[in-house]
């Protein structure tokens, strides 16, 4: 059986915990790539290029778009977001894991490309109410940004039930846990232990 990697592709509604959730998981998972998506806005103080995205320009990204560099791409709150097409097909070929970070209308697509490949993995804050704190509590958008960000949630969430998992990300330990069991989960599955264990080529 040939070799298959594993994308497990997250999405969260703005201000769910996604970015904490997935923080350092590459210290509990050495073995798991993370995937860098490229984006069109400005870099904030804490970012680093190539770790936490690409920041190209409109026009840089749109020449992308063109030359279908991108697995699957979309504007989330006037910015564009993209995926790197050869990057995944490169990992999965090589039988390894990749965790992905991106919205809704992205992780779909990624699953209609890579269908036996891709576990979906949705994060969802505990109530609108904790939602819409989480929000005004991070000090980035204006009130009429967090309506329009809750807004987004709300046709976010109708996509759910094409999602493999959900994750209530109410206390961020707890999530981890899931997240983590997930992905464990997952490698251990019997058609996935055999394409990467030698003792079963028979």
């Amino acid at each position: 059986m040939e070799k298959s990697g594993i994308l497990f592709i997250i999405s969260a509604p703005s201000g769910a915990g996604k970015t904490s959730l997935l923080k350092n998981i590459g210290s509990k998972f050495s073995d798991l790539e993370i995937s860098v998506s490229y984006t069109t806005r400005e870099k904030r103080s804490k970012e680093r290029e190539g770790k936490d995205y690409f920041f190209v320009t409109e026009k840089r990204f749109m020449e992308l778009v063109e030359q279908d560099f991108f697995a699957e791409w979309n504007r989330v709150h006037g910015h564009a977001y993209g995926t790197s097409k050869s990057f995944l097909q490169k990992k999965i070929s090589e039988g390894k894991d990749v965790i992905l970070d991106v919205d809704v209308t992205g992780g779909r697509n990624l699953k209609k490309i890579f269908k036996e490949s891709s576990v979906l993995i949705f994060v969802a804050p505990p109530s609108w109410e904790e939602l819409r704190y989480r929000l005004k509590l991070r000090g980035r958008d204006t009130p009429e940004e967090i309506e329009l960000r809750l807004k987004n949630a709300k046709d976010e969430i109708k996509w759910i039930k094409e999602y493999d998992y959900v994750i209530i990300n109410k206390e961020l330990k707890e999530a981890r846990k899931t997240l983590y069991s997930i992905i464990v989960a997952e490698r251990s599955k019997t058609f996935r232990v055999i394409s990467r264990t030698e003792l079963f080529n028979f």
